[in-house]
């Protein structure tokens, strides 16, 4: 079943029907009780009356007026009998409307007795009054009140299904608005979903808002950097055109122009790569990337003995790509592997909303003139400061996809400081 609505619909129709049924059983047998209580009360009253009206002679002869108090004693085939026997079960006196009945009035299931000891001259003197009364009135007090109660709870579940309807359209409106806002996204007609929604809905709205500008972003980057791509190869390949055209061809040209040539696609590609910051990421722990970081750079240059130290709280995450942090760290550590001189140490923590990393070393340390040529958009990575790579840059490209921002000055250990901020959440 695809549709949420019909679903939940259902299935507050069957939950309407099993307790609007279990409810009439519930009232039809608490009524059938309570009319069962109250006819048994009523045939004792019947019961008293009768032997209000009765007289007893010397004789033991039992005598009842012609008027008796009950009108339903005096008609035949009404349903209501009253008796009087000795304790031998001899009939002694029987109401008129005992005529249609059988002897024993089996026919009567409702019945009440009471046996007193009438006083005479000689004596104590035993009777039993008996009144019996047949199903057809009770029968018939149960069928007119069922009648009603499925009546009333048969209209109550109909207004509860609309009301139950009613309220299902409203409270799915936000997910039909999603769905539009979607489709107008999807569209182009508008960049995300715009409207106010409830608490309920905020986390999913905000992650789809998210997703959306990631995917943007994304795309972006592939434009940019195929556009930068097509940019940055034009001038190494007029170079080797030009270098082709002449008779005398110089090889180390070629090959510094190669090399060159190497180094953009390949910061290009990881340019286009970069995940960038997403909502739906799964956090990644710190410590044991950076370790492992350092651990393989120590194998990489083992004649550099760097003293390096990790100053990361073991609990610390960065919500992102894990392939992005190692990329990013690698080329911070990197670069201070190989131009910091013998330190090295990494630091990181909260910082408010943001997660702050830094990398520092002992080395000689970039002119502050030259920071923004190395975190320049790596279009062109000729001007690029020598000794440095396209490590810096990509560094940049990474931080800049997930909105945060990287810093370069001189740090602690009198050398290169790289501080970078990520958003944390």
């Amino acid at each position: 079943m695809s549709s949420l609505s019909l679903r939940v619909g259902l299935i507050a129709a069957v939950v309407v029907a099993v307790f609007a049924v279990l409810t009439a059983l519930a009232l039809e047998r608490a009524f059938r009780e309570s009319a069962a209580q109250a006819l048994d009360e009523r045939l004792h009253a019947q019961l008293y009356l009768l032997m209000g009206v009765t007289e007893v002679d010397e004789g033991g002869r039992v005598m009842l007026p012609e008027r008796l108090p009950e009108a339903r004693l005096m008609l035949p085939g009404s349903g209501l009998v009253a008796e009087v026997r000795a304790p031998d079960g001899t009939q002694l006196w029987t109401s008129p409307s005992a005529l249609g009945h059988g002897p024993e009035g089996d026919d009567l299931p409702f019945s009440v007795s009471l046996t007193v000891h009438w006083e005479l001259s000689e004596g104590l003197h035993p009777l039993e009054f008996r009144v019996r009364e047949d199903r057809a009135a009770f029968e018939a007090q149960i069928s007119g009140y069922r009648q009603s109660l499925w009546g009333w709870l048969v209209a109550l579940a109909v207004l509860l299904l609309a009301a139950q309807a009613f309220a299902l359209y409203q409270g799915l409106k936000p997910l039909r608005r999603v769905a539009r806002e979607l489709r107008a996204v999807e569209r182009g007609h508008q960049a995300g979903l715009q409207g106010r929604y409830p608490v309920e809905l905020r986390g999913l709205t905000d992650n789809l808002n998210a997703l959306v500008r990631h995917e943007r972003a994304q795309l972006a980057r592939y434009r940019d950097a195929l556009s930068d791509l097509a940019h940055s190869l034009k001038t190494p390949l007029a170079v080797l055109r030009g270098t082709l055209d002449t008779r005398e061809i110089d090889r180390a040209q070629v090959l510094e122009q190669l090399e060159r040539m190497e180094r953009i696609v390949a910061y290009q590609l990881q340019r286009a790569a970069t995940s960038g910051r997403s909502a739906l990421t799964v956090p990644v722990p710190v410590k044991p990337l950076v370790e492992r970081l350092a651990t393989t750079l120590a194998k990489v240059y083992p004649d550099r003995d760097v003293d390096f130290e990790s100053r990361v709280p073991g609990d610390l995450q960065f919500r992102g790509n894990e392939s992005d942090f190692m990329e990013m760290m690698g080329n911070l550590l990197d670069n201070a592997w190989k131009h910091g001189g013998s330190r090295v140490r990494v630091e990181a923590g909260p910082d408010g909303k943001r997660l702050e990393l830094a990398v520092c070393d002992n080395g000689p340390g970039i002119p502050p003139d030259q920071v923004p040529t190395i975190l320049s958009r790596g279009g062109r990575l000729d001007e690029q400061v020598p000794g440095q790579g396209i490590g810096l840059a990509v560094v940049a490209d990474i931080v800049a996809a997930y909105e945060g921002r990287i810093e370069i000055d001189r740090g602690p250990l009198d050398g290169t400081r790289v501080r970078v901020w990520l958003p944390s959440g």
